[in-house]
């Protein structure tokens, strides 16, 4: 790693407190890499069997049991004897009969399985164990060997059927399918080409081998499409080695530009090998949830709904803006598409209000009945609408009130029933709390599902006739128990313990609500103090930001022993805050509509008008000396606040910001701040948002981070940003982290160390110790 610094920032911080060692040891004793284990007894992900049943990993002090819970008994056990399934594990691995797993230790603490399945009445089981099938008899000593039976997949990444008989991927450009009994694979489409291919995860700052495709129920056919780059213009990286670098290249439409990403449309018979192409333009490769097709990581078409019988395909298009949306339905035999329904919206359309990323398309088809369900926020909030399948008519609101329905768990067609996850319906709660309601078709019978006062996280049954429900705040640990379709809790599954976590001194983040810019809006948020915290003392601030606009800066309201590296900064001798701003997810329209068309803000005035609130409440902090600090958006953010209002924050350390949307990725610019306008003298209604173009204004220190090979936000932000402090003469820090993308990989304990650095020597007038080594990542 190097670091390059433009400019002297000074000869030395005022004298002040000296760090140790075991001063930054403490704090990063305090990072989630290191308190996350501290914690015992969690319900994370849960998976559903086919026989009603559901199964966890439960990691307590002596390392972790996969545990079986039977909702209709009310009976939870070990999936089987660990010791004995690791004894047995670790035995055919030293016998050579597991290859995958040979040269590993198998222990019974540290059983890393991906998926589990009892076989022949619980006596047996298959695991599944990095990539590698394994069947353990469970009877007497338990035998291991390599399933003989496991399903042969694709090297490449898949995307596997309903009926799991099939994987689906992506080769030169084409759409190729394995059948994973056998192994044969089957070319599934021949005319693909460079910027030309099928099923592609390729545009902007995504651009993965994963195939973006969503199969028919019956698992015959695949709905996807030709994704057309050939004029789209392209982004290059280089890296850095001995010798030749090499060059990385793909395509990257920004705003503005004539020819962005296109995609046609398709249909795929997977037993015919036939394309049927829908009989339509090519539309936007847009997404009603966010800034790519696929909104969870390369996987699945979120706008995409397939009939039971797979006769029928219904798709959401949307416009390059964001402001339109169309419903279409389409014939999968003969490629016609009728159009259903469209909406248009003033600012952007969303179709889900899932915080942090969370949650998929709220809208369902319904051919059944001849019906839509419908999400919009035209009355100020997220509501589903049920209209009329063949005319596309508003049939009537279903829900009602403040508050939004963030994510619809599930549909019962036949009760006519809608589940879903809703947020700020319950007066006197956090507005971020989750909770689970439903609701009839025709609006009545709406019921809160999960009556406490807290944060709910979900998973439902695929029957809908159970759903775990785990309860926590921010600042107690959760309780996770069983509950049945009208919300009757019947047993319970397990609570957190967090003593150990506890007996390490850990203090939870202090929830604080304050008024916006506006003087009248509540904003939510976090504070976090020394665990030594001596309220007589003057505390510098550190305020963690990230202006959304997609979700909520603060995270979720669930339990977590750590949030980022918040508290192993306050822990350092400050008071840490972070507030979910105006323009941000997960409240109303209005909220979030703050921002639309003005990136520059940032939600920056309502960290001001928040941290004067505080300051003017508590004497212990010091409102003279305020830092900043952020990731991607949170970078922009840090820089905007140091240029924009230099007399307030003093110190800023800034990493990998997008600080100008006229070189980052077409999608996000043009959903949040609209087309660009350009005008008669060359200028664009984008200009005033770009960072660099107020780089004079600086006054304080500031530390500039990026990754030489980050494809997400490429590294030309933040030199926009160097070019013109330099041209300013202003003295600042620039760190670049060579061959790192986003998130800077190996490098991340470095950038938290000289994070901290900074924040001590120039916001705290301390020395930091000298070269510390960090021996534990840091989450984001």
């Amino acid at each position: 790693m190097v670091g390059l610094c433009c400019g002297a920032v000074g000869a030395a911080a005022q004298a002040g407190r000296v760090y140790t060692a075991a001063d930054y040891a403490r704090a990063e004793s305090l990072l989630d890499s290191n308190v996350d284990a501290l914690v015992y007894h969690s319900v994370g992900r849960v998976e559903w069997m086919g026989d009603g049943r559901f199964w966890y990993r439960d990691a307590g002090p002596d390392g972790a049991t996969y545990v079986v819970v039977n909702p209709a008994r009310g009976t939870k056990a070990a999936a089987f004897d660990r010791v004995k399934v690791a004894a047995g594990l670790d035995a055919a691995v030293r016998a050579g009969r597991l290859a995958g797993l040979a040269g590993r230790r198998i222990d019974a603490g540290e059983l890393a399985i991906d998926d589990l399945r009892l076989e022949d009445g619980d006596r047996s089981v298959l695991l599944a164990m990095g990539g590698v099938w394994v069947r353990c008899g469970l009877g007497g000593d338990v035998v291991c060997k390599a399933a003989a039976d496991a399903p042969k997949m694709p090297a490449e990444p898949y995307d596997l059927s309903p009926d799991g008989g099939r994987a689906a991927f992506i080769r030169g450009n084409n759409l190729w399918v394995r059948d994973v009994a056998s192994g044969r694979e089957t070319q599934l489409t021949t005319d693909g080409a460079p910027d030309y291919g099928y099923a592609t995860d390729n545009a902007g700052w995504t651009h993965s081998a994963n195939p973006i495709l969503e199969w028919s129920p019956d698992s015959t056919r695949i709905a996807t499409f030709r994704q057309d780059q050939r004029k789209v213009g392209r982004m290059y990286l280089v890296n850095t080695n001995a010798g030749h670098p090499q060059l990385e290249s793909w395509a990257y439409p920004m705003p503005g530009d004539e020819n962005v990403t296109m995609i046609e449309r398709v249909i795929v018979d997977v037993d015919r090998r036939k394309v049927v192409r829908l009989k339509m333009p090519p539309d936007q490769h847009r997404s009603s949830l966010c800034d790519d097709l696929s909104c969870v990581g390369g996987h699945g078409w979120n706008d995409v709904q397939w009939s039971e019988d797979g006769t029928h395909l219904a798709f959401m298009s949307t416009s390059r803006d964001h402001k339109q949306e169309w419903l279409g339905v389409a014939d999968a035999a003969t490629g016609d598409v009728r159009e259903v329904m469209s909406e248009t919206v003033a600012t952007f359309f969303e179709s889900g209000g899932g915080l942090s990323g969370s949650g998929g398309v709220n809208w369902r088809y319904l051919p059944r009945s001849n019906e839509v369900l419908w999400y919009s926020e035209r009355d100020g909030w997220g509501q589903m609408y049920l209209y009329d399948l063949a005319t596309g008519k508003l049939k009537g609101q279903i829900t009602r009130g403040d508050g939004n329905v963030s994510e619809v768990l599930r549909v019962d067609e036949a009760a006519r029933v809608i589940y879903f996850v809703g947020v700020g319906k319950e007066t006197g709660w956090d507005p971020y709390y989750r909770a689970l309601y439903r609701v009839n078709f025709d609006g009545t019978g709406m019921r809160l599902l999960t009556p406490e006062n807290a944060d709910h996280e979900v998973t439902m049954s695929p029957d809908g006739r159970w759903f775990v429900d785990v309860a926590s705040t921010p600042t107690t640990p959760g309780t996770a128990v069983v509950r049945d379709g009208e919300g009757k809790v019947v047993m319970e599954v397990t609570r957190e313990d967090d003593s150990k976590l506890q007996a390490i001194g850990w203090k939870p983040p202090t929830p604080i609500t304050v008024k916006a810019r506006d003087g009248k809006t509540d904003l939510y948020g976090f504070l976090f103090k020394p665990t030594d915290f001596d309220a007589e003392k003057k505390y510098p601030v550190v305020d963690y930001v990230y202006p959304g606009p997609a979700e909520e800066p603060c995270g979720d309201r669930s339990f977590l022993p750590a949030r980022g590296d918040m508290q192993s900064l306050a822990e350092l001798g400050f008071v840490v805050v972070c507030l979910d701003g105006m323009g941000t997810a997960g409240r109303s329209k209005a909220f979030h509509d703050a921002l639309y068309g003005d990136l520059a803000d940032n939600t920056v005035p309502d960290q001001v008008a928040g941290i004067k609130e505080l300051a003017a409440k508590y004497a212990w902090i010091d409102a003279e000396r305020v830092g900043i600090y952020g990731h991607s958006g949170g970078g922009a953010e840090t820089v905007a606040a140091m240029f924009h209002y230099p007399d307030f924050f003093k110190v800023g350390v800034s990493e990998s910001g997008n600080h100008d949307n006229r070189v980052y990725e077409d999608d996000w610019g043009e959903k949040w701040v609209g087309l660009m306008k350009k005008n008669a003298d060359g200028t664009t209604n984008y200009d005033s948002q770009a960072n660099e173009n107020f780089a004079a204004n600086l006054k304080g220190h500031l530390l500039l981070i990026h990754g030489t090979m980050d494809d997400n936000v490429p590294p030309n932000n933040t030199l926009l940003v160097v070019d013109a402090l330099i041209k300013a003469n202003k003295d600042f820090d620039l760190l670049m982290i060579p061959n790192a993308g986003h998130d800077y990989g190996a490098a991340n304990g470095y950038v938290t160390r000289r994070r901290w650095d900074y924040f001590v020597r120039w916001l705290a007038g301390g020395v930091p110790p000298v070269d510390y080594q960090m021996h534990a990542d840091v989450g984001r």
